[in-house]
């Protein structure tokens, strides 16, 4: 029978896991308080079939008291007992063995980690391969929304793994990142008609389509120079954009005659040509960061929380891709309502019909509703003469 794929062949030495799973098992066998110490493990944690099952078994069985397990052997007695349904080919020979080689009973805490580690990394290279395998198939009928579903179940596992191995700050191992697949010639089409159709119709261009989705650095500079006219409201044709595709030399290599051949030939919508591009650009982020999370759970300097982390950090340009085909185009910010002016001596005067004071004073004379001024007003002394 061919090994599965958490076990080794059996032309291959055991691995450390293998070691550190023998070490945990027989500690329990030995001490079977110890498994108070290690509450959050599962059977499914361990590589081993064999060690889960006789894991799984020790989780059925109550423990007996500790005087009792000093003076009789009934323990591993039962334990093979009730593993026997799942592991028939056990037997008592290899519960020694465990027990033998398990160094120290007392640190069955620490194997138990040793395992979650492993087991962590196990799972997180099944979902990024299942990721990976997704990107693979031409046969699925909605590629973005089923990559982006698997995508979703994978950032679902590692927010559900962070609290168990919290970050700890220190260097992380650097990894390359892999290598682009050339770009396919349905690829190339498509960006074609994109760029023709968008000069032929600027103002059905779509805001959640970035130069960066599309796979060819010249048809990239190209779309960003059309994006960039129709902001500035420049003329544009494939005169225009060829001339500024030009101001930034992206033609080494290129003929420009051809570039404006293809510049000439708008088919179709920009929105239909925008959404196929969009599509093979989360399928090709799904597949990049599927491939460094899985290249990343080989590496076994690695640390639990050095994956957690690196693995979030290869989903973000994903995840980045995907929300600006969901996030409203940007408005205008509202302008704050204008202040009245000030209440001038002028405005006060227009405001109630009244003329200017220049022109009433022109109008009127001088003191209007006076009499001549008297020589000595009634009441009064009349001035003292120097």
């Amino acid at each position: 029978m061919p090994p599965t794929p958490s076990e080794p062949a059996e032309d291959e030495p055991p691995s450390a896991l293998h070691y550190a799973e023998q070490a945990l098992v027989g500690a329990l066998l030995l001490q079977p308080d110890q498994l108070l110490s290690v509450p959050g493990l599962l059977p499914e944690h361990f590589a081993n079939s064999l060690h889960s099952a006789v894991f799984a078994a020790m989780r059925r069985l109550t423990p007996p008291a500790p005087d009792v397990h000093r003076a009789r052997p009934i323990w591993p007695q039962a334990v093979q007992a009730a593993a026997a349904t799942r592991a028939p080919g056990l037997d008592a020979t290899y519960l020694n063995t465990l027990m033998a080689v398990c160094p120290q009973p007392d640190h069955a805490a620490a194997y138990a980690q040793m395992v979650r580690a492993e087991h962590l990394r196990r799972s997180l290279r099944e979902h990024a391969m299942r990721l990976t395998q997704l990107c693979d198939d031409p046969t699925l009928p909605d590629p973005a929304m089923i990559v982006a579903n698997q995508a979703n179940a994978l950032a679902v596992f590692l927010e559900r793994a962070a609290p168990m191995w919290p970050h700890i700050s220190g260097p992380m191992p650097k990894q390359a990142a892999p290598d682009a697949d050339p770009p396919t010639p349905d690829a190339l089409d498509d960006e074609r008609l994109l760029l023709a159709t968008a000069i032929a119709y600027p103002d059905t261009l779509v805001a959640w389509l970035h130069p960066e989705d599309l796979v060819l650095p010249l048809h990239q500079v190209i779309y960003r120079c059309v994006t960039a006219m129709a902001h500035r409201g420049d003329p544009i044709d494939p005169i225009t954009v060829l001339w500024q595709a030009h101001q930034h030399a992206v033609f080494s290599g290129s003929d420009p005659a051809e570039v404006l051949d293809f510049l000439r030939r708008p088919v179709g919508s920009v929105e239909h040509w925008a959404e196929r591009i969009h599509t093979r650009a989360v399928v090709a982020a799904a597949r990049t960061a599927g491939r460094q999370i899985t290249d990343l759970t080989h590496d076994s300097t690695h640390a639990p929380h050095h994956l957690l982390h690196a693995a979030r950090r290869a989903l973000a340009p994903l995840a980045r891709i995907r929300a600006r085909r969901h996030t409203p185009p940007p408005t205008a910010a509202p302008t704050a309502p204008r202040r009245p002016p000030a209440l001038t001596t002028a405005r006060v005067d227009r405001q109630r019909g009244r003329p200017p004071p220049a022109e009433r004073a022109a109008a009127s004379p001088a003191y209007p509703n006076r009499g001549p001024r008297p020589a000595n007003p009634p009441g009064t002394s009349p001035p003292i003469p120097l």
